[in-house]
C-alpha cells in the first residue's frame, strides 16, 4: 500500500480478544497479537469488534483494550476501534475515548438493540462522527436489527458522517448500487468469504478475521484481488474457503480462536453466551484448518 493510504484501508484485522481461563482478559497476550499483525504485514486492527466480544466487556476494559492497541501499533498502523452500542451516546463516549487515545478512525454498528428508523441512524451516526474522528460504518443486518441499505449509506455520506462501510449483508450486488449512490464512500470488505468478489466491486480495504490465523495468505488474496490478478487471487481463494466462510457463521469467534492456537498463537476461551464449539463442529473447522497448515499455508 502506498504511504497515501488512508486509515481504513487495507487490512485492518477485527482482533479477537484473549482472555485467562477465569475470562478475565489477557492484555498481555493481546498486545503481542497486535504486534504480530503489524509485524506481518497487515495495516491495522479494530478492536472492540463483535470478534473482540464487544458485548461482554465492561467500559473500562473496552478503554483498556484501545490502550494496548495502541501502545503496540506501530508508525503508520491504523487503531479503529469498534464503538458499538445500544444508544448514540454511549457510542460518542468510545469514540471520543479512541480520538483521546490517538486512534486514527472508528467503525460503528447503527443501533443494535433497537429497529431504528433512517431519522435514529441519522442521529446516531452524527453523534459519532461529532467526536472528530473518521467514522467508518458496519453493516451487520445479520446481527442488528438495523440495515444500512445503500440509500440510507448515501445519505450518511452526503451528511459527513461516514467515510466508508463494512459491508456484511454479504450481498454482493449491493457494492455497486453503493458505487452508484456514493461514488466517494469507500467500501470495504466486512465478511471473508466474500473477498474476492467485494474487491473486484471496488474494496478499498478489509476489515478481516482470518488474517489472525493465516496472516502472510490473506494479505496475498488481498491484495491479488484488489489489483484484479485473477491468476493468483483465485486459486489461493479455493484454498482458503474452506475456513474463511466460517468468518461469516455463528461460530466464527470460536472458529478463528481454535485456528489461532492451531496455528501457536494466543486464542483462548470465550466468554458467556459464545460456549466452546460442538465436538461435531470443532472437528469440521479443525480440520479444514490443520489442512492448511500441513499444506503450509501462513
Amino acid at each position: 500500500m502506498s504511504e497515501t493510504r488512508k486509515p481504513w484501508h487495507g487490512v485492518i484485522v477485527a482482533t479477537g480478544l484473549p482472555f485467562h481461563d477465569d475470562l478475565s482478559v489477557d492484555f498481555g497476550a493481546y498486545g503481542e497479537s497486535v504486534a504480530h499483525l503489524a509485524e506481518q504485514g497487515m495495516h491495522g486492527v479494530a478492536p472492540n469488534g463483535s470478534l473482540g466480544e464487544y458485548q461482554t466487556l465492561t467500559y473500562e476494559e473496552r478503554d483498556r483494550v484501545v490502550e494496548t492497541a495502541v501502545a503496540h501499533a506501530p508508525e503508520g498502523f491504523t487503531v479503529m476501534p469498534g464503538v458499538g452500542a445500544y444508544g448514540g451516546r454511549e457510542a460518542k463516549r468510545h469514540a471520543q475515548f479512541a480520538k483521546d487515545a490517538g486512534c486514527q478512525a472508528v467503525m460503528c454498528l447503527p443501533p443494535n438493540a433497537y429497529r431504528a428508523d433512517d431519522r435514529a441512524v441519522l442521529e446516531h451516526f452524527e453523534l459519532v462522527a461529532s467526536a472528530g474522528l473518521p467514522v467508518t460504518a458496519y453493516n451487520n443486518p445479520v446481527d442488528t436489527k438495523v440495515d444500512l441499505r445503500p440509500d440510507l449509506l448515501a445519505k450518511l455520506y452526503a451528511e459527513g458522517f461516514v467515510v466508508g462501510v463494512k459491508e456484511f449483508s454479504g450481498d454482493v450486488r449491493r457494492c455497486y448500487e453503493i458505487a452508484e449512490l456514493a461514488p466517494g464512500l469507500d467500501l470495504m470488505i466486512g465478511t471473508d468469504d466474500t473477498v474476492l468478489e467485494v474487491a473486484l466491486a471496488g474494496a478499498k480495504g478489509w476489515v478481516a478475521g482470518y488474517p489472525q490465523v493465516f496472516p502472510r495468505a490473506c494479505l496475498a488474496l488481498y491484495e491479488a484481488s484488489v489489483r484484479g490478478d485473477l491468476e493468483t487471487a483465485l486459486p489461493l481463494y479455493r484454498q482458503l474457503h474452506p475456513v474463511l466462510r466460517w468468518d461469516s457463521k455463528t461460530e466464527f469467534v470460536q472458529a478463528i480462536k481454535l485456528g489461532q492456537e492451531l496455528t501457536g498463537r494466543r486464542g483462548g476461551p470465550c466468554r458467556p453466551p459464545r460456549q466452546p464449539l460442538a465436538p461435531e463442529t470443532e472437528a469440521v473447522v479443525r480440520a479444514a484448518t490443520q489442512a492448511l497448515i500441513d499444506a503450509g499455508v501462513n
